[in-house]
């Protein structure tokens, strides 16, 4: 049996969150970019190294704060578009909700004290948890809808 998925129009507030994400990533990029050429880190070199680089540990933050943002996108990306189609607007807010935290969560990470990027970036994972609750309702509203 198929069920069909209306998209509200809601929804295009979740795909502004996206766009805000990406260039949330982009400026974070930058960062990177900026601090490669302050610490001395050149390409290929994902990370420098702490032997032969004093500023080493100031970098791998910067690029640690960055990288960990990539590594979690795929899963807030897929959470956010998923869950909104069911809840557009609560997805919209959790999304602007983590991204704000994301930004916090590098500068944090970027201070050069790793502990730093949880003070306010930990606030992330309480808007991932909410998306991730949205987006169960949604299957289970999908399998409520295909049996009835």
């Amino acid at each position: 049996m198929a069920v069909s998925v209306e998209i509200p129009r809601e929804y295009g507030y979740v795909v502004l969150v996206v766009v805000l994400y990406v260039f949330l990533n982009f400026w974070m990029g930058v960062q990177v970019g900026k601090a490669r050429k302050k610490y001395k880190v050149f390409y290929p070199n994902l990370y420098a190294i702490e032997s032969e680089n004093k500023d080493a540990k100031l970098f791998n933050c910067v690029q640690r704060g960055h990288q960990n943002s990539l590594e979690a996108m795929p899963v807030f990306f897929a959470t956010l578009l998923v869950s909104g189609f069911q809840h557009p607007l609560i997805a919209a807010g959790l999304g602007v909700f983590y991204t704000v935290a994301r930004f916090f969560y590098f500068k944090g990470y970027s201070t050069g004290v790793p502990e730093n990027r949880l003070k306010i970036g930990g606030l992330n994972f309480v808007a991932l948890f909410g998306l991730i609750i949205c987006m169960a309702s949604f299957g289970i509203h999908l399998l409520i809808r295909g049996v009835l």
